[in-house]
Formats: structure tokens, sequence, C-alpha cells
């Protein structure tokens, strides 16, 4: 993709992101987007296909306990679509699979992709579930959901399955922990491996001051 396509895209994009979820705001895109290209130096993926699908993905975003959180990446997809076709220097034969990367993006869907393009976009989006910065955005939701940081009687899950709609801590066993193993690329599966260590640490780090050490 030529440089002035892509600024235009990123400045179109920039317009369409909310403050008001840190975890879900226009710095995530940022970051996805920074993932995406850390992952096609090892794949020979389309960036004019990757890039609209990063800077989209998004756009659309319920709360996680919405019951129309659900629909937020096929509404992200409609939405990417419109942009794209009202960009004349756009090519108008890529714009479905921009369409089909960001309707398959969302970790809840469960969709393995079946284009390289749409398991990179997955692959980087997951990485933002994982990491330092995983912690970051999943107690930034919590706050918005209003929701505890975790189960007093068992906050590690250790005799109970997750609840990540109750419970912050919750989540990296019903998600966080499992992305390295969804991940789809060489590239993006050693990335999700190390930043799992991380999130083992901070879980050690925790269990430890929750019993007051």
């Amino acid at each position: 993709m030529n440089s002035k396509l892509k600024t235009k895209l990123i400045e179109i994009a920039r317009t369409k992101y909310s403050t008001d979820d840190p975890s879900h705001d226009f710095n995530h895109i940022l970051r996805v987007l920074s993932n995406i290209e850390s992952i096609v130096k090892e794949e020979k993926a389309d960036l004019d296909i990757l890039i609209p699908a990063a800077l989209f993905h998004d756009v659309v975003n319920h709360p996680k306990n919405d019951p129309k959180a659900k629909f937020s990446s096929d509404e992200s997809a409609i939405v990417v679509k419109k942009v794209l076709e009202n960009i004349k220097e756009y090519p108008r034969h890529k714009i479905a699979q921009v369409e089909y990367a960001v309707s398959v993006c969302s970790f809840n869907k469960g969709i393995v992709p079946n284009t390289l393009e749409a398991k990179i976009l997955q692959d980087a989006d997951g990485l933002e579930a994982t990491g330092a910065i995983s912690i970051m955005r999943t107690y930034a939701s919590a706050g918005q959901m209003k929701i505890n940081f975790y189960n007093q009687k068992d906050p590690f899950c250790k005799k109970r399955k997750p609840e990540a709609l109750q419970y912050a801590l919750d989540l990296f066993y019903q998600r966080l922990l499992k992305i390295k193993e969804r991940c789809h690329t060489k590239k993006g599966k050693k990335i999700a491996e190390r930043r799992t260590k991380f999130l083992l640490k901070f879980l050690k780090e925790l269990e430890q001051e929750l019993k007051g050490e």
C-alpha cells in the first residue's frame, strides 16, 4: 500500500474511535497495526487488505456485557466496506476480503479464518489480549463494566469455571492464557508465548500478594 493511501485511511479511522474506552481506543488500533507489521515480515500477505482491516476492526464496539457485543465485528465489517467504497483509489476487488477479515476477527466467535490476511489480523488483535498490555486492557474494561477484580473465594478459578463477565481476573483463564494456542502464524505464536510467560509471572505474584506475602 502506498504511504498516501495509508495516511488517508489512518486519518479517517482516527475520527471514528472514542476515547471513552481505553481498551478499544485508537491506541489499541495502532498497536494492532504494529503487530501486523511485525508478523508480515515473515508472511507474504497483502497490506492493502490488512491495513484497512486493522484500522477499522473495532470501529463498532459494544461493551462485552451488552447483548449486542456479539454483533460488533459484523457491524465493523459493514462500516469498513462503506468507507472503502467511498475511496476511489482503493482497489474494489479487495474490499470483500477486508470485510471478511474484520467479520471473523473476534475471539469470541471462535472462527478459524480461511484467508492468510484474516488469520494475521486475528493474531495481531489476539496479541492485545496477552502480555502486559492485556492486563491494562482487562482492568480498564472491568472498570467500565463495573465488575469485581476477582472472586474472593476462588480468585484463580481452581475449583470453578471462569466467569469473565463477573470477575476481571477470570478473563485470564477464559481468554488471555489461551491466545498462544489460537495463533495461526509462527511469528504470532512466538510473541504470544513470550507474553504468556509474563502473565503467568503476574498471576504468581498476585497469588502471593493476596495471601499477604
